[in-house]
């Protein structure tokens, strides 16, 4: 069975996505905040499964509620792609109330507000694949439980609910690796925190010292090697490495030039100027958000102020400057990004 997997882009969704994880070892997740960005996944997510025709699918959304129109549309899709020879399960599982009138109307549309979702998606693989052995939920259910206290906001389960935001608090604050551009290594990155952290559950006073730890956790993740840095130069390090792994996907050409060309992967000073300086066959660096801003890097080879005015009606210095591009979409698809920038670069 092929897992497809939409979940939250919160302490909640990902975990919800950890148990599966650690049920079907691979599969296809995606993340998603409300509006755009639910369509958009649910789109990709689809497009990803026309190759698997010949097999048994989950496609398992969590931690999200559909409108009314968006369960509609999304019903209509899966029951084409059946008739037309698919064998897709389609189940979501939530706990927002917003979503009962879809809950009321759709058999595949599960709604139950006394849980947290991480919760339902736990008690979910028990009543429908036999669950987890002894050893995997020795480890599991008690985050599950702590996930379930401060995402309900039980305060009387103290314990729970203190571990609980402490775990909430360390999952807001991950920003090391850009969760759009390396979004299954970003998943992976929270996975792994998500884990070590679910070490201190049975220690005294355990959310304190997972609290005085999440620091080193990330560090641990991060080195590339056993020498010890900053958490910042780590990252930095580590961003640049995972770039470099994946640049030939990320570049693009103008005139005789190459650049690399990041998505919402926002203060790129830092790794701009390592990136190029460790690829000297790259002249320019941009990196675009969701809004259509752009940024601009250069390290002496290419004139980005002329660039950037060219492009986006923008200017700034020589080697570092921004612009707006007024008829960019938000996408969550990179080659969308790329394909615009390209045709833009090639007019000029």
């Amino acid at each position: 069975m092929k897992l497809f997997h939409i979940s939250h882009t919160d302490l909640d969704g990902f975990t919800c996505q950890l148990i599966t994880k650690e049920f079907f070892k691979e599969g296809y997740f995606y993340n998603a905040n409300y509006g755009l960005e639910v369509k958009l996944s649910i789109k990709k997510a689809l497009e990803d499964m026309l190759e698997f025709k010949d097999e048994e699918i989950l496609f398992l959304i969590t931690d999200l509620n559909l409108t009314f129109q968006e369960s509609k549309d999304l019903d209509l899709d899966i029951s084409k792609m059946n008739e037309n020879g698919y064998k897709i399960k389609l189940q979501l599982l939530d706990h927002h109330v917003s979503g009962k009138k879809s809950a009321d109307s759709f058999y595949w549309y599960y709604l139950d507000d006394k849980r947290c979702a991480t919760k339902i998606v736990y008690d979910y693989m028990f009543e429908e694949y036999e669950g987890f052995d002894c050893n995997t939920s020795a480890w599991l259910k008690p985050l599950v439980d702590a996930v379930n206290a401060v995402d309900i906001w039980l305060e009387h389960e103290k314990k729970n609910f203190e571990f609980g935001k402490v775990l909430m608090s360390m999952l807001t604050k991950v920003k090391e690796i850009n969760n759009i551009l390396f979004a299954d290594l970003s998943r992976e990155f929270k996975f792994y925190l998500l884990k070590e952290a679910s070490k201190y559950l049975d220690e005294v006073d355990g959310h304190i010292k997972l609290d005085n730890e999440v620091h080193f956790i990330k560090k641990e993740f991060l080195k590339l090697n056993n020498k010890d840095d900053t958490l910042d130069n780590l990252s930095a390090i580590y961003l640049v490495k995972t770039l470099d792994d994946i640049k030939e996907q990320l570049t693009v050409t103008y005139q005789e030039h190459k650049g690399l060309l990041t998505y919402c992967l926002g203060s790129i000073s830092i790794p701009a100027n390592a990136f190029l300086k460790a690829n000297p066959d790259y002249d320019f660096f941009i990196d675009i958000n969701k809004k259509g801003s752009a940024s601009f890097r250069a390290d002496g080879k290419l004139d980005v102020s002329i660039l950037a005015a060219k492009l986006a009606n923008g200017g700034g210095h020589v080697n570092a400057s921004g612009g707006k591009f007024e008829d960019f979409k938000e996408t969550i698809n990179f080659s969308d990004v790329k394909n615009y920038i390209q045709n833009k670069l090639n007019k000029i």
